[in-house]
């Protein structure tokens, strides 16, 4: 390097960040530029220093020395892109893994060839041109994505032109490609039973068709231009190749999936496996719930979906694995039944039995408070369910009133078990800041009084209707609760039960050798108040249960395949919780 710069006639200022130029290459598809060719090859490169009579490039593309060069570069002051020719020099061969070349060139300003060195701005357009990318660096695509996968991306895109009242994405087709809309407007609709749906409109500086190459799955949506449109074509398989040196265009884009499947109540009926996915009926910090369907058997259930920006986390992805698998192990009637987990679309599901009902953060919207009584009923069920949880070596870790869910007769099922963790293990952070326990916000393991605490402050809202540290700022809240005492509730309501204000002070103890030890502790306090209250058992136990009667009518030639199906059948009744019995009949 020092020989090269002894060489130069002057000294090369250093580009940072780098900026964006454009390189044509005299002979298209020859570096040496020994082959004439009407119109020269482009590639977009970052120039990286800069001198009257040199530049320093970086670019994805090998040029060998001596290769005749026509360079376009910025000009920050004026505002234009000036025109140079020249000569590479030398070049240095990049690290293997993202193959960048660095290479020298002496150039000089000149007019000739500047008319081919533009570009058609029209139908026959094929990549972008200088003023196009004017366009791109103003979009949210360029603005997120790392500055050294700027070029890698321009290079790949294509130009395509579609006419207003074309279809340009298909629903139910494969998705292959997404589209940056340059110019025009075009229309979103939803295709279902023979109507379409609209959903949304698309406009400049938008993109089209992102879903299918995050999902890999069928496109989920017609997308129809309203007027003559110029988009920016990036292929899947473009898309693979550069989001795997990359990531940040992967992020980018998946964030706008998330977005998609938070904001479209309304959305192409999608399979999961043996699963119809209809509409969405929940939407939580990591994850979306859908209504479905068992195709085969037409029964409702709930299926929960990662979002795709986070099953890109390794992290979550273990705790929504663990999620599921910890739960489908459980038979509880205080937890929420889960039958399958799916692997699709490079995002993960877990079906869970379809609650009818609301969750107890809804409740409390509508009725600000709760009665003592409904309180200690709602108590002792959940820590029916944690005593169970805890028996089997699981603590929740998330106890608060979104994940208490209430049934239409008053029962109570607990969800997302998203955190849940064997008791002592590591603890890093999780939870929601306003109901975390000192422990988990000090990252020291975690154990069943953590589940307790939660419990505790759950309570608390539950009889004053606000949280024992209202403040809304979850930094200043983590620090409260590890340095104050919750205040007593009878403070803000009166006629509490001096056992249950009791309750909730041990409860919520900052001290683990002063709070509750588990669940045994706690029902042995809460019994008594279930007592004074007037709550008897029928209140808290499940209701008697119901039999359904199935007649199959059958020759012997489907007696094999048919026990088969019963089988499978009957091990998914028995994962629900419903006892089956068979009895062959000689006669109908």
């Amino acid at each position: 390097m020092s020989k090269r710069n002894s060489q130069r006639r002057s000294d090369r200022s250093k580009i940072d960040p780098p900026e964006v130029g454009m390189i044509y290459l005299k002979g298209a598809g020859d570096a040496s530029g020994t082959n004439p060719a009407s119109t020269p090859k482009k590639i977009f490169v970052d120039l990286i220093n800069r001198s009257p009579g040199g530049v320093g490039i970086q670019t994805q593309k090998k040029i060998e020395p001596a290769t005749v060069i026509y360079l376009r570069a910025f000009n920050k002051a004026e505002k234009t892109w000036d025109l140079f020719e020249g000569e590479t020099k030398w070049i240095l061969p990049g690290e293997k893994k993202v193959r960048i070349h660095k290479l020298g060139a002496e150039i000089k300003s000149t007019q000739n060839n500047n008319e081919r060195c533009e570009e058609l701005d029209g139908p026959d357009k094929k990549m972008p041109r200088a003023s196009d990318y004017q366009f791109f660096r103003k979009t949210d695509l360029l603005k997120s994505i790392s500055r050294d996968a700027v070029c890698p991306l321009l290079n790949c895109i294509t130009f395509w032109y579609v006419k207003a009242g074309q279809r340009f994405i298909t629903q139910g087709q494969p998705g292959d490609a997404c589209f940056i809309i340059q110019k025009g407007t075009c229309a979103i609709n939803v295709e279902k039973n023979g109507e379409l749906i609209p959903v949304a409109r698309l406009q400049e500086g938008d993109i089209a068709g992102e879903m299918a190459l995050i999902t890999g799955e069928p496109r989920s949506a017609h997308v129809d231009a309203e007027t003559d449109m110029h988009l920016w074509c990036l292929t899947k398989e473009q898309f693979d190749k550069i989001s795997e040196v990359y990531p940040d265009l992967r992020n980018f884009l998946t964030d706008l999936v998330t977005k998609w499947f938070e904001t479209r109540a309304v959305t192409a009926e999608r399979k999961i496996a043996k699963y119809i996915l209809t509409d969405i009926i929940g939407n939580g910090g990591y994850s979306i719930v859908y209504r479905g369907v068992h195709e085969a058997l037409n029964m409702p259930v709930a299926i929960k979906m990662m979002k795709h920006d986070l099953a890109m986390e390794t992290d979550f992805i273990i705790n929504f694995r663990n999620e599921a698998k910890t739960i489908a192990k459980f038979n509880h009637e205080n937890i929420v039944k889960v039958y399958d987990i799916e692997e699709r679309y490079q995002t993960l599901f877990i079906v869970m039995e379809h609650l009818e009902g609301m969750s107890l953060r809804k409740a409390l919207q509508k009725m600000l408070r709760l009665s003592a009584k409904q309180v200690v009923s709602y108590l002792l069920q959940v820590s029916a369910g944690l005593a169970y949880a805890h028996e089997h070596g699981i603590v929740h870790q998330d106890i608060k009133p979104g994940n208490i869910f209430i049934l239409p007769d008053e029962k109570i099922k607990i969800l997302d078990f998203g955190l849940a963790c064997p008791c002592g293990s590591e603890n890093l952070l999780t939870g929601t800041p306003f109901y975390m326990s000192p422990e988990q916000i000090d990252c020291i393991p975690v154990d069943e009084r953590t589940d307790i605490y939660g419990l505790g402050i759950t309570a608390y809202e539950m009889l004053t209707g606000q949280r024992p540290f209202p403040e809304e700022d979850a930094w200043a809240v983590m620090a409260m609760h590890i340095k104050m005492d919750i205040p007593n509730p009878s403070a803000l309501v009166s006629n509490i039960p001096d056992g249950l204000c009791n309750f909730i002070l041990k409860a919520c103890a900052r001290d683990l050798t002063e709070r509750y030890q588990n669940m045994t502790q706690v029902m042995a306090d809460l019994n008594p108040l279930a007592e004074e209250l007037g709550l008897n058992n029928n209140e808290l136990i499940s209701s008697d249960r119901k039999m359904a009667t199935l007649f199959l009518l059958y020759t012997d030639e489907h007696r094999h395949i048919l026990n088969k199906e019963m089988e499978e059948f009957c091990s998914r009744m028995q994962q629900m919780g419903v006892a089956c019995k068979a009895a062959d009949f000689k006669e109908i």
